[in-house]
């Protein structure tokens, strides 16, 4: 049976103490303020770090990036810094494989000692970005450690509601086949994070779904449903 990982996102040291109470095997430091993948501030990274208890693994977001390599390597280098386990880039701006492969290269060298993952988009059309499809041959590339999906817009719309499964099951047996752990994220609910389970997926990410009232903006996260989804999975 698959053990697959459940990915929580805090946004403060709060919420990554709940977090991790209700069992998270990931906690995800972001700022949902500036996007699906906005990144946080260092000195919250740095206070998260401080309390992940041994069998708990650190992610933290840079941002939903445009093409600016230099821009993008410098956050990575910092975070990679604040001894996090996991740096999440999301290629945003991103419009063809020769920047993708651009960008994954240099921030592949200014993560070291860091697993880099390199993220698209599920939602990838309707804001002018690479398709996610194309990212695991790329981070094979570069050398990074995997690929995620996520969605850009927040807006009731899930990672299903972009993309079938059949595409995601691609994506997920394509990262595998370079020797990455597929990650999948993008509002989801409970039903779906089994789902992915079953398609094989690595990793689960999600923030609203284990928030009070589902709102990932308003609502904060509640150990019980943390809790509850991982006695599902």
């Amino acid at each position: 049976m698959l053990v697959m990982k459940l990915l929580v996102s805090p946004t403060s040291i709060e919420e990554a103490k709940v977090a991790i109470e209700g069992g998270a095997g990931i906690i995800d430091v972001k700022n949902p303020k500036e996007g699906s993948l906005g990144a946080n501030f260092p000195w919250t990274v740095e206070a998260v770090k401080a309390i992940i208890p041994q069998g708990v693994e650190l992610s933290a977001t840079i941002g939903d990036l445009q093409y600016k390599p230099g821009t993008a390597s410098l956050a990575a280098f910092g975070l990679a810094k604040l001894g996090v386990d996991y740096v999440k880039a999301g290629l945003f701006g991103i419009r063809n494989k020769e920047e993708a492969l651009d960008m994954a290269q240099n921030l592949k060298r200014a993560t070291d000692g860091a697993k880099l993952v390199l993220a698209g988009y599920a939602d990838y059309e309707s804001i002018g970005a690479i398709s996610p499809l194309v990212l695991p041959k790329i981070a094979s590339q570069a050398g990074a450690f995997g690929v995620m999906i996520d969605t850009a817009g927040k807006n009731g719309n899930t990672l299903f509601s972009h993309m079938g499964e059949k595409e995601l099951k691609t994506f997920i047996d394509a990262a595998h086949s370079h020797g990455l752990i597929a990650a999948l994220a993008g509002s989801l609910s409970f039903d779906d994070v089994l789902k992915l389970k079953d398609m094989g997926a690595d990793i689960a990410g999600v923030r609203g779904a284990v928030c009070t009232n589902g709102d990932r903006m308003k609502g904060s996260i509640s150990k019980e449903k943390v809790q509850k989804l991982m006695s599902l999975l």
